[in-house]
C-alpha cells in the first residue's frame, strides 16, 4: 500500500515536469520512448559469473525489487553510451562518472515504486535523450536565484497561474538550498494563454525586479494564485513598499520582456509549464527536489 501511494506520487511529479498546464509535448510526451534493453558486446560476461555492484545501496528495497535491480542493472546500458551494460559501466568503467549515479537514480525509482517500464522510460529520458543543449538569454534584466557564476545553471519557463508551477516551486527552493555556490536559477516568464490573468502578474514580477523586489512578488504572486488582477497586483506591490508611480511605469515597459521570454520558450520548445532546463538540457524526472539533487551532483562531478 505504501509503495503504491509512492508510486502515484512520483508518477505525478513526473507529469508534473513533463506536462504541467497547457498543452502536451507531441515531440516528448506524445512519443513513444526508444527501447533501451540491448545487445552488448562479446566482453560482457554471462549472468552466471557477473559481479555484484558492489556499491549499491539495497537496504531500502524488498526482496522483489532486489531481483528486479538485479535484471534491470543487466538490461539498462550504460549511461555513458557505451556497448555494455550498467552493471558492468558501474564495476568496470572507471571512465564513466555518470555510472555510479546512474546506479543510484535506479535505485530510487524502484524504492519509490516505479515498475520496469516506468523506469525504463525515465532512465532513456535521462541518460539517452536526443532533445539538443539550448542558450538563453541570462542577463540581469533575468531574475535569478544563486551566484551568477554557478557550475550549473538552471533555467525555469513558468506561469504564475499555472497550479503545477506553484507545487513545483518549493521543490526548486529546497534543491537551491542544498547547493547555496554551485546552483543559480534564473526565472523566465511564460504566460499561458489558458490563464487570462497570467501576463499581467508576469509583468509585475518583473517590474518588481526593478526596484529589488522579485522574490517577494514572486511568493506573492503564488500565495495568491487566484487573485491576478491589476487591482490585487497594485495592493501587492503596495505591500512591498514599492514606489507606485515607478511600479506603473515598469508594469507598461516590461511588457517586451515577457514577450522575449516567451518567445525564447517557443524557441525551445517549451509546450508546457513548469519546464526546467539543467545547463541547457531539459529535465524530464520527477519533480521531487531529490531527484534535481541527483542530476544536479551528477552534473558537478561530470564537470571536475
Amino acid at each position: 500500500m505504501r509503495n503504491a501511494v509512492r508510486l502515484c506520487a512520483l508518477v505525478s511529479l513526473a507529469s508534473l515536469v513533463a506536462t504541467g498546464c497547457g498543452k502536451k509535448s507531441s515531440s516528448s510526451e506524445d512519443s513513444s520512448y526508444k527501447d533501451i534493453a540491448k545487445t552488448f558486446d562479446d566482453s560482457e560476461p554471462p549472468p552466471e559469473k557477473r559481479q555484484p555492484v558492489g556499491d549499491a545501496d539495497l537496504s531500502k528495497l524488498s526482496e522483489a525489487d532486489k531481483t528486479r535491480f538485479e535484471r534491470l542493472v543487466d538490461n539498462l546500458p550504460s549511461p555513458c553510451g557505451k556497448a555494455h551494460s550498467l552493471r558492468t559501466s558501474r564495476n568496470n568503467d572507471e571512465s564513466c562518472v555518470k555510472a555510479r549515479f546512474a546506479i543510484d537514480f535506479v535505485l530510487s525509482l524502484l524504492a519509490d515504486g516505479a515498475n520496469d517500464d516506468e523506469l525504463q522510460k525515465m532512465f532513456a529520458q535521462r541518460y539517452q535523450s536526443e532533445d539538443p543543449r539550448r542558450g538563453f538569454r541570462l542577463d540581469d534584466s533575468v531574475p535569478h536565484s544563486g551566484p551568477g557564476d554557478a557550475q550549473v545553471v538552471l533555467v525555469e519557463f513558468f506561469d504564475f497561474g499555472c497550479p503545477a508551477c506553484k507545487e513545483f516551486d518549493p521543490e526548486l527552493k529546497e534543491t537551491l538550498a542544498a547547493f547555496p555556490r554551485d546552483v543559480v536559477l534564473y526565472y523566465k516568464q511564460y504566460p499561458l494563454p489558458i490563464h487570462e490573468e497570467s501576463m499581467g502578474a508576469a509583468q509585475a514580477a518583473l517590474a518588481a525586479h526593478k526596484q529589488g523586489k522579485y522574490h517577494e512578488m514572486h511568493g506573492l504572486l503564488f500565495e495568491n494564485g487566484h487573485a491576478h488582477k491589476k487591482s490585487d497586483l497594485d495592493k501587492y506591490a503596495g505591500q512591498l513598499g514599492l514606489d507606485m508611480a515607478k511600479f506603473e511605469a515598469d508594469y507598461k515597459a516590461v511588457e517586451p520582456q515577457v514577450n522575449a521570454d516567451k518567445k525564447e520558450g517557443e524557441t525551445a520548445e517549451v509546450h508546457s509549464t513548469p519546464t526546467l532546463f539543467i545547463n541547457g538540457v531539459r529535465y524530464d524526472g520527477p519533480g521531487w527536489s531529490k531527484y534535481l539533487k541527483m542530476w544536479i551532483e551528477e552534473a558537478l562531478a561530470v564537470s571536475r
